[in-house]
Formats: C-alpha cells, structure tokens, sequence
C-alpha cells in the first residue's frame, strides 16, 4: 500500500481504466463482511487466479476506495505504515484481535485469524 494511501478514492479515478483483474479483486474485498478477513492469498484463490503478490500489488495501487483493512497478511500482522487506521476499523468492526505480547515490539495486536478468516461462504457471523 506504498504507492497510493489506502485513503485515496483510487476505484472510481481509475475505472475505466482498472485492469479485470484488479476490477475482480476489487470485488472480492467488498464482499468480505464486516469484523472478518481474507489474506492475499485467500483472495487469490477464490478467483483461482493470480496470487498472494498480485493481489497485494492490485490492493495497493487500487485499494483505497474498497475496505482494504479486510484483506490482510496470512500471519494477522497489521499492515506496514497503516496499523493505527486499520487497527480502528477493526475495533469498529469488531474483529477478533490477539493481543500484543508486552515484549512486542510496538505493542499491536494482530488479528486472531483463526476467528476473523472469512472462507467466503454465506455465513458472514460466528466471529464472537
């Protein structure tokens, strides 16, 4: 998320111009429900194309008009430069967090994957 700050309204400044794919990944992450997640590589899966890079790069340059909090590192880990904003829509949101060990460094939770990963059923709850 380095290129465009995920605050950006990049989705409608670039639709006719967003490649399919990214239009795709796009889609995936506004279907993602409220208080849970998909990693890059969940994403990429459920199109059954691309992978874990390609839909960073796509959530990077083109994310900022979607819920980018909701897609997210397979090991729960905030993302780089974004953790204070993300981690406020995720206690909005209500969604499930691990506490940062003392020892850690910064002191930030992380996302309890096994409770807040969404597999893109219809079941949206079940979170809590």
């Amino acid at each position: 998320m380095s290129e465009r700050s995920p605050g950006e309204d990049t989705h409608e400044e670039y639709a006719d111009a967003l490649p399919e794919y990214a239009e795709r990944v796009l889609e995936v992450a506004e279907r993602i429900p409220p208080g849970r997640v998909m990693t890059y590589g969940d994403v990429a899966e459920w199109l059954d194309e691309g992978g874990p890079r390609q839909v960073g790069r796509v959530m990077s340059l083109y994310g900022g008009a979607v819920p980018w909090w909701r897609v997210v590192r397979a090991d729960g880990a905030l993302l780089p430069g974004h953790e204070l904003r993300a981690l406020a829509h995720y206690r909005a949101e209500g969604t499930p967090l691990k506490e940062a060990a003392r020892s850690a460094e910064g002191h930030l939770p992380r996302i309890d994957m096994r409770r807040a990963r969404w597999d893109g059923g219809t079941d949206a709850g079940g979170h809590i």
